[in-house]
């Protein structure tokens, strides 16, 4: 049986659209490897200054609604500070203070406890950087 902490790391690859990518089976994947049955934590975390982990609704319509939010909030234009990359890419750096770049979830009898419609996601605007990491860790 596996210690009380088990991680692994995922690649994704998001390409040069903005996207909110499904990482739900995933980390299902993982837990059925790491968890064995027992109850803990789940956490998603991304070691990028330019991504965040949402807990959203996919497939009706939320995963745009959220890059149309997000394109509101932090318009692509020339007001960032930060202005190395595609124009506007200082939003990008931005967006981990609104969809943070880290989740921690429960995990009940070894599996991820979700609601109906939750589904855990990567939501990168970056359209410079199309290779994502992402870390899985169980604590259990």
């Amino acid at each position: 049986m596996p210690g009380p902490f088990t991680t692994q790391l995922l690649s994704v690859t998001t390409g040069s659209d903005e996207t909110v990518t499904d990482l739900t089976e995933d980390c299902e994947r993982f837990l059925a490897e790491a968890a064995h049955g027992r109850d803990g934590l789940l956490n998603v975390f991304v070691p990028h200054a330019t991504t965040g982990i949402a807990i959203i609704e996919t497939g009706a319509g939320s995963d745009d609604d959220l890059l149309t939010a997000l394109h509101a909030l932090l318009p692509a234009d020339d007001r960032w500070q930060h202005r190395h990359g595609t124009p506007g890419h200082g939003r990008d750096h931005v967006l981990p203070a609104f969809v943070p770049p880290h989740a921690t979830l429960p995990v009940i009898a070894g599996r991820l406890e979700l609601g109906t419609w939750q589904s855990v996601c990567l939501v990168d605007t970056n359209k410079d950087n199309p290779r994502r990491q992402v870390r899985l860790s169980f604590l259990g």
